[in-house]
């Protein structure tokens, strides 16, 4: 059911070259589809799909996450499920470290059982002048509470466009309090939105970094506060990759990076800056815009990206 544009999707205004036609979504079983010219763009993972693989225990099924990417060449930039990190999905937004209530529940790290995100309801799905987008909901549960108690409401807007030679992607994320209880976040080097690439990057010479400031070593990206940063590598023999964008709105922005040394893992983690919480009666937002292309990255029209997006485009 195709309807209204959202407030984000109204925000989104961008100026795209060699229009590729249209973007469509559409709810397709326990999916949304978005779609370009007959060829995806993402598919995001709503109610838990099944697993892939006999080896993967139950405790890891989930949903409320984009379960792929594809450049407009048609080539895959995520993975899901990876066999190194079964809780590892293409892009996902759960905390780490985290205190309620004097508990400890990990909403990242679904096999030790203290916390996990379910989806709850799509609320819209919707196209408009040639974009497409759709309205999620979701609930950070702690499993470590008897009986379980619900920390988190999150809400992800997410719209997308497209032109003849890349996808662009927003997300925004908001989490409340679902009920009196602040959520309290310690420092820690992970956890917030994390994105995990095709699993054809593992292995440190496979995936490649390039953030706004030049920096290429993922040694140095690590930690580095930038408000782009480049992911990619070679998927079937051709570059690709992904730029991630941090809107300068967001707490802390540029948000402090956290860049595997070895795996194809990006997040942006706010809370390497500090101890940080959510608290009841204030909203926590974050946004962020990814951008999809084959190729090589090019750091000048990244740059005039980040401008645009930082501009309201």
């Amino acid at each position: 059911m195709i309807r209204p544009i959202s407030l984000i999707a109204a925000l989104f205004a961008l100026t795209l070259t060699a229009p590729a036609g249209p973007v469509t979504a559409a709810r397709e079983g326990k999916q949304v589809v978005v779609r370009t010219g007959g060829k995806e763009i993402l598919r995001y993972q709503a109610e838990p799909g099944e697993l892939p693989r006999a080896d993967i225990k139950e405790i890891f099924r989930r949903g409320g996450y984009l379960q792929s990417i594809h450049t407009p060449a048609g080539r895959l930039v995520t993975d899901d499920f990876p066999p190194d990190h079964v809780h590892h999905h293409g892009v996902w937004s759960p905390w780490t470290s985290t205190q309620f209530e004097g508990r400890k529940p990990d909403f990242w790290n679904m096999g030790q059982g203290t916390g996990r995100v379910d989806f709850v309801a799509l609320d819209e799905v919707w196209e408009k002048d040639g974009r497409a987008g759709f309205t999620a909901r979701h609930r950070f549960v702690d499993m470590t509470a008897k009986p379980e108690k619900v920390a988190l409401l999150e809400t992800w807007e997410v719209s997308v466009a497209s032109a003849g030679d890349h996808h662009l992607i927003d997300l925004a994320i908001t989490q409340t309090c679902a009920g009196g209880s602040p959520l309290k976040l310690p420092e820690y080097h992970y956890g917030g939105l994390g994105f995990r690439g095709n699993r054809a990057w593992n292995g440190a010479e496979n995936c490649r970094f390039l953030t706004a400031s030049g920096l290429a070593d993922r040694v140095k990206v690590n930690t580095a506060k930038e408000p782009w940063c480049w992911i990619g590598g070679k998927v079937d023999g051709e570059t690709c990759g992904v730029a991630i964008l941090c809107h300068p709105s967001n707490f802390r922005a540029p948000q402090p990076i956290r860049a595997h040394p070895s795996e194809p893992f990006f997040c942006y983690a706010p809370q390497q800056g500090g101890p940080m919480e959510i608290v009841p009666g204030k909203p926590y937002t974050a946004r962020y815009r990814i951008l999809v292309a084959d190729g090589e990255p090019d750091p000048a029209a990244l740059a005039k990206r980040a401008a645009e997006y930082a501009g309201g485009k």
